[in-house]
């Protein structure tokens, strides 16, 4: 590897493609779920053996609600279990855990866990992992310009405060990097509602590997294309 290759920092995932990975073995859409869970933990510590610092995932949006009863509450029973055993594994790697989203539609059990593993990983200091749940990129936004418009409706600011930065602060990642590579698995090609702020300037990398094949050597073809950007910002 030679010394200007980069390591973004911030990798971006639409974990895409679990249902039909299940569907080619002729098995329920929730045994491709379960599949994409246990191959998330493996790629985390991938990303963090390879350099990565933030690795955010998009794991429930706002739309999915629309899919069926059986289907979202399979993803459910996968969430709990996964917040369950999150902790320990999270603080034997000296991983932080954070969850963003819209929590107020989630069961209070859910609620309670993702409190108790963000508080039990607060202070580690290795690989920041995100994990987007009840997430919609407009939504985010929405929240963000109701808290803003709050605050100017009160008097803490005027509107002329109001800058880039500012909203930044008011978004569920406020004081994480914006990410530096978007990735999404299965051959889709759009963003669906996914961290719209924040990926302004990411590069973007789409492969047609489904979610639970993917695997190191695929984060490392992704990281690969990464550094055959070249990334100017707006600039010349």
């Amino acid at each position: 590897m030679s010394d200007d290759y980069k390591i973004p920092q911030h990798v971006a995932v639409i974990l895409d493609g679990n249902g039909r990975w299940a569907k080619k073995r002729h098995m329920p859409r929730n045994f491709g779920h379960k599949a994409g869970a246990d191959n998330l933990e493996q790629v985390i510590e991938d990303a963090w053996d390879l350099g990565i610092k933030y690795f955010t995932v998009y794991a429930f949006s706002t739309e999915n609600w629309k899919r069926s009863v059986e289907e979202v509450t399979g993803l459910m029973t996968i969430l709990r279990d996964f917040l369950r055993r999150s902790i320990d594994k999270a603080n034997k790697n000296n991983m932080r855990v954070r969850i963003i989203g819209e929590r107020s539609r989630l069961d209070a059990d859910i609620i309670d866990a993702i409190d108790k593993l963000e508080e039990a990983t607060k202070d580690n200091t290795g690989l920041q992992f995100n994990v987007a749940l009840n997430y919609g990129g407009r939504d985010e936004i929405t929240r963000a310009m109701k808290k803003i418009a709050k605050e100017v409706k009160d008097g803490e600011i005027s509107p002329e405060d109001i800058t880039e930065d500012y909203i930044s602060e008011h978004l569920d990642t406020a004081d994480i990097p914006d990410p530096d590579l978007l990735i999404r698995t299965s051959g889709e090609i759009r963003i669906s509602n996914f961290l719209p702020w924040q990926i302004a300037y990411s590069e973007f990398y789409f492969c047609d590997t489904l979610w639970p094949d993917f695997n190191k050597d695929s984060l490392k073809e992704a990281i690969d294309y990464y550094n055959g950007r070249d990334r100017r910002f707006g600039g010349v």
